[in-house]
């Protein structure tokens, strides 16, 4: 008995997996490295996916309450400058400036020490202004002078009503941003007096943005319709840093949150929210290396852990392996003769241990495999005839030996095909027995199976070995002929009337009709090329029966098709 100790596979002598221990070995390593590997896939995955909504949820939430705060803050200053011009300090007072002398120049007075005073307990206004119906000023607060250069479609819609909200701007003097609101001076009875304009300062919001800042990094900005950084919550100041139009596009069109690289290159990921009509947005954003720091630190831990699970197994299975290997060599070196074939083998048990009984039943296994092969040998020869014959009645005709219509059907799709591929011809013969059923019904029924029958053989007779003739069903018969175009069917079909004529039946002689017809000329499917055949098939009958009929010809002036259309 030849050992296979020393004659390991290439593969596994370059891997060093020739010997049952480090095949043990590796085998505790896989069984640890792909579980926990797995696992750990999968634990990061989850964990990142969670981290990712809850890390969306939170930016969408920081932008949505940051975005509400600012609006109200909006609307509140709104709201003051509603409060202060339906003071009757601004509209009586208003009211009598343009009347001039003491009375005017009294109500002048009164009008700017009530900006002033307003001014000096409101922070968030830098400067309130009014101007007359014409835009021109009247009175402000500092006291300045010169008319305020509103945008020209301002003063229609104050007149309307409306309250007007300015692009934010950079002011130099008071070094911040601001921007100026505006809204409509009316008296009771809803007359348009002028406009009372303020200058609003963003440092307050600084203060609420800060409120909402996510991380220790993060940061809530406070867009323009530009991307200009109106205000921040990492900055004093506005109008440092401006976010480009591509990145703006991209987080607009973000379902969530979206990982980009700002103006300093600081990979971050954001949500933006919308604040106002006026196209302010706000958005919420962390460095992606804070906003992932739990996944990193989970990706550490995970490989340490499988890192130590390696070494521990790993160490445990090597030791096991050297207690295994040596009792397993020698029903190791009978295994790999049997598996070369030598079923003589009949190992020494020794011992009573679970090697000893493994090698029992590998004796059994043996002696078994011995019969079974004996066994194998004999079923096989039998279940290959079997298989043979069940195959032939699968696509055979059981009365004619010919094939049958599924099968004809199934060559019919494949014929085609490779007539199309190939650009070949490819014809049909469709024949019909004459009279059969006359003949049938005036010598029995057995008469008429000899007919059927001695047809299968004239058929199989009168065709080449790549046709397939088979029984189309009844006294229908089909012969499929591939690379053979319609003459050449005509042909065959002769061969098939001259080879009827010589055979004599119990009633006598009988004849057949014949139609042919060819891929592509006459059709290109199996239904169109079979209903062509068949057309030519009733002139055959039609003109008095056996013979043969191509399809598409030009019928003989006397021919025409009397009677009824049933084949007979």
């Amino acid at each position: 008995m030849e050992s296979t100790e020393h004659r390991p596979g290439t593969m596994l002598g370059l891997l060093h997996l020739d010997s049952i221990r480090n095949r043990i070995l590796v085998l505790a390593l896989l069984a640890t490295l792909i579980p926990a590997f797995s696992t750990a896939v999968l634990s990061f995955e989850r964990t990142r996916r969670a981290l990712t909504e809850t890390l969306e949820s939170e930016l969408q939430r920081v932008g949505s309450q940051s975005a509400r705060e600012l609006d109200l803050w909006v609307k509140e200053r709104t709201y003051d400058l509603r409060v202060f011009v339906g003071s009757y300090e601004v509209t009586e007072n208003l009211a009598r400036v343009p009347g001039g002398g003491a009375a005017g120049d009294e109500a002048l007075t009164r009008l700017t020490n009530y900006l002033t005073g307003v001014q000096a307990r409101f922070d968030d206004y830098a400067e309130l202004l009014v101007v007359d119906v014409e835009g021109r000023r009247v009175a402000s607060s500092p006291p300045g002078e010169g008319d305020p250069d509103l945008p020209p479609e301002w003063l229609p819609g104050l007149r309307a009503g409306e309250t007007m909200l300015g692009e934010p701007y950079w002011d130099a003097v008071l070094g911040s941003v601001a921007a100026r609101i505006a809204v409509p001076i009316e008296t009771a009875d809803a007359r348009f007096l002028g406009v009372l304009v303020a200058t609003l300062t963003f440092d307050a919001l600084r203060e609420i943005l800060v409120g909402f800042q996510p991380g220790t990094e993060g940061r809530v900005d406070l867009m323009a319709a530009d991307g200009s950084v109106i205000a921040s919550s990492a900055s004093s100041t506005g109008f440092d840093r401006r976010v480009s139009q591509g990145t703006l596009a991209d987080l607009a069109s973000a379902e969530g949150t979206l990982e980009y690289r700002d103006d300093a290159d600081v990979e971050m990921v954001g949500a933006l929210t919308t604040v106002n009509r006026m196209g302010w947005t706000v958005l919420a954003q962390l460095p992606t290396e804070e906003a992932y720091a739990r996944i990193t630190q989970l990706r550490r831990s995970t490989i340490l852990l499988v890192a130590f699970l390696l070494v521990i197994v790993g160490t445990i299975a090597y030791f096991i392996g050297l207690y295994i290997v040596r009792p397993l060599d020698r029903l190791a070196i009978g295994a790999s003769a049997v598996a070369g074939g030598d079923l003589s083998v009949d190992l020494p048990v020794e011992g009573r241990d679970e090697v000893a009984l493994l090698t029992q039943v590998f004796n059994s296994m043996v002696a078994e495999l011995r019969t079974s092969r004996q066994e194998l040998d004999e079923a096989h020869a039998v279940l290959t005839e079997q298989n043979v014959e069940l195959e032939r009645i699968s696509m055979t005709d059981a009365l004619t030996s010919l094939f049958n219509r599924r099968y004809l059907m199934g060559e019919f799709d494949k014929e085609i095909n490779r007539a199309k591929r190939h650009g070949r011809k490819l014809a049909v013969l469709m024949m019909d027995v004459d009279r059969f059923k006359k003949y049938n019904d005036t010598f029995g029924h057995q008469a008429g199976d000899d007919v059927l029958r001695g047809m299968g053989v004239v058929i199989r007779d009168a065709t080449r070995e790549p046709d397939t003739p088979a029984r189309y069903g009844g006294e229908e018969f089909v012969v499929l002929l591939p690379d053979c175009d319609v003459d050449g069917a005509v042909d065959a079909a002769e061969r098939v009337r001259a080879r009827l004529a010589e055979e004599v039946f119990e009633g006598g002689k009988v004849t057949a009709s014949i139609g042919a017809a060819e891929y592509p000329t006459h059709g290109t499917t199996p239904r169109e090329l079979i209903a062509a055949a068949d057309a030519a098939l009733y002139e055959a009958k039609a003109e008095g029966r056996d013979r043969v009929v191509p399809a598409g010809r030009e019928k003989p002036a006397e021919s025409t098709r009397k009677g009824s259309k049933k084949k007979g």
